[in-house]
């Protein structure tokens, strides 16, 4: 099997002392992982950060075996946040939860698509608002949908509206702008709950049910924030 296809790095593991075993989300033939010679060296390796855009060549002669990657950057994409490492975990964390919550050479254009959109939300201004929805959207094309709308009441307390959940078991408060999207939210603890909240439904709805475990870059990701 023979292709060529554009994808986003996210994952690279050593090999042996020159090569790397890597997996990329690709646009038109979506998770697939490949063999790079000479991956280790200094000409190559630069490219392979995670999370950046790569033209590659995939050969492999047997569809029982891993293949081979020929790679050239298409955009350096991580290397903008180098100085930003709040950022630059991001990418760590987005690029993960795609590795592991993605199944291998299933074609997906809209789970590519939405990993260009989180290179957009990176630079917008209330990013970490928009990254949480990114993964509640993620999510929903895989089949989870957290229909929060539904799940909770609405109260209002000294004139601001509150939304707290149905269950009669475990009440919690819900942090209201992921119910009204529209709320401008700057207040870090608040986004930090909505982080936890959006992380409670990936354990117990996805990973849990498949004897996964909560991504160590998700976690290392809201511990920079703090």
């Amino acid at each position: 099997m023979i292709w060529d296809d554009i994808g986003f790095l996210i994952s690279k593991n050593r090999y042996n002392e020159n090569s790397l075993i890597t997996e990329v989300y690709t646009e038109n033939h979506g998770k697939v992982s490949g063999i790079i010679f000479g991956g280790t060296s200094k000409k190559v390796k630069n490219y392979l950060q995670i999370g950046n855009q790569l033209f590659i060549s995939y050969n492999s002669k047997n569809e029982n075996r891993i293949g081979y990657f020929k790679i050239e950057i298409q955009r350096a994409l991580s290397p903008l946040y180098f100085d930003e490492p709040k950022k630059l975990s991001c990418i760590s964390s987005a690029m993960n939860l795609i590795k592991i919550l993605t199944a291998e050479a299933q074609t997906n254009k809209i789970i590519f698509k939405l990993i260009e959109k989180f290179y957009n939300i990176l630079s917008s201004d209330n990013w970490i608002k928009n990254y949480i929805f990114w993964e509640l959207e993620l999510f929903k094309i895989l089949g989870f949908d957290l229909e929060l709308e539904s799940l909770v009441d609405k109260i209002v307390i000294n004139d601001q509206a509150q939304y707290v959940s149905k269950s009669k078991i475990d009440k919690k408060i819900i942090p209201s702008f992921l119910i009204d999207k529209n709320q401008n939210i700057e207040d870090l603890k608040i986004l930090l709950d909505g982080l936890k909240l959006v992380g409670d439904y990936l354990e117990k709805t996805i990973l849990k049910p498949n004897n996964l475990n909560q991504p160590i870059t998700r976690l290392q990701f809201i511990s920079s924030l703090k």
